[in-house]
């Protein structure tokens, strides 16, 4: 993919699988929707309330949408992320029916009582991303009903900790006026130290550069080399909470601390018909040149990390 420093291997560490089976469980948290779709499909009552696509019923057609909207940017893979809880068939075909290009994660709520049962099977079909929203399901990562699921990822290769941390908002659920009762209590990065120090062989991912909590997400990245950023989504937080901050130098500080080999480009693309955001790619990689970033270094961030974490070796 061309990039200010030439060709690139571009690989996107954050795409949001937005299935027919998610677009289904937001229509049954809203009843007018249900309503509207009578004995139609819930999923096109959703699409049609957001003027979105509706994703086909099939998960292997929304992959190949998705593959076919990389391909016309160049990008080579992606991970593809269920985007809740027991959503994880979905991603699993749709890896199966690529699995060169995509890799799978899921989103794990531990107090669920089935939640380590859910990690067990979803690692065996494949799927290498365990995903926490702690602030979303109302725990804190330190609870003792997380430490299974770690211990589970531990015994496999090539699996990642992505752990959302910082301001969180579900922005379907905003324009379909769904409220949100999430717990900004449990969101700092600070949360995952006594984690990353207990498995230092798990990498743990916290994608938006910690989504305003940039100095804490480096002070951890500092303590745990197990730790990475994704740099994923336009990063509106800095206008919100730090307007002192631009992208430039929110790379310059993740630079300093954790270096070009705990970096993974994303982009937080979710949904049709706007599909993979060019613009975030384009932002994110001016932004690195300007800093004078190597083509190597530059490499590592936009694919090489990314093949190196996930590796099914």
């Amino acid at each position: 993919m061309k990039a200010p420093w030439g060709e690139v291997d571009v690989c996107d560490a954050h795409v949001h699988f937005f299935s027919h089976s998610f677009f289904c469980s937001i229509a049954a948290q809203k009843i007018d929707l249900l309503q509207d779709a009578g004995r139609s499909d819930p999923a096109v009552a959703v699409a049609r309330t957001l003027n979105w696509d509706a994703p086909p019923t099939a998960p292997q057609e929304l992959a190949e949408i998705w593959a076919g909207t990389l391909n016309r940017y160049g990008v080579s893979r992606a991970a593809l992320i269920a985007s809740l809880p027991g959503d994880e068939a979905s991603v699993v075909a749709a890896v199966a029916h690529f699995p060169d290009r995509f890799r799978g994660y899921f989103m794990v709520n531990p107090l669920a009582a089935d939640a380590l049962e859910r990690v067990e099977n979803a690692l065996a079909a494949g799927l290498q991303g365990i995903c926490f929203f702690p602030a979303m399901h109302r725990y804190s990562m330190n609870d003792h009903r997380v430490e299974p699921i770690l211990q589970a990822a531990s015994t496999r290769s090539g699996i990642v900790i992505f752990v959302h941390c910082g301001m969180l908002t579900v922005g379907i659920r905003q324009k379909l006026g769904l409220g949100s009762p999430f717990d900004m209590r449990y969101s700092n990065p600070i949360e995952l130290h006594p984690l990353a120090l207990l498995h230092p062989k798990l990498n743990f991912v916290v994608p938006h550069f910690g989504a305003g909590y940039l100095r804490e997400a480096l002070m951890l990245c500092d303590l745990c080399p197990n730790v990475h950023l994704d740099t994923s989504s336009s990063n509106s937080w800095m206008r919100c909470y730090t307007p002192a901050l631009d992208l430039k130098s929110v790379f310059r500080s993740a630079l300093e601390v954790a270096g070009p080999a705990r970096l993974l480009f994303g982009t937080d693309s979710s949904f049709f018909p706007r599909g993979w955001q060019e613009d975030v790619f384009s932002s994110q990689t001016q932004a690195l040149a300007d800093l004078g970033l190597s083509k190597v270094d530059a490499q590592a961030i936009l694919g090489g990390n990314f093949d190196r974490l996930l590796s099914r070796g």
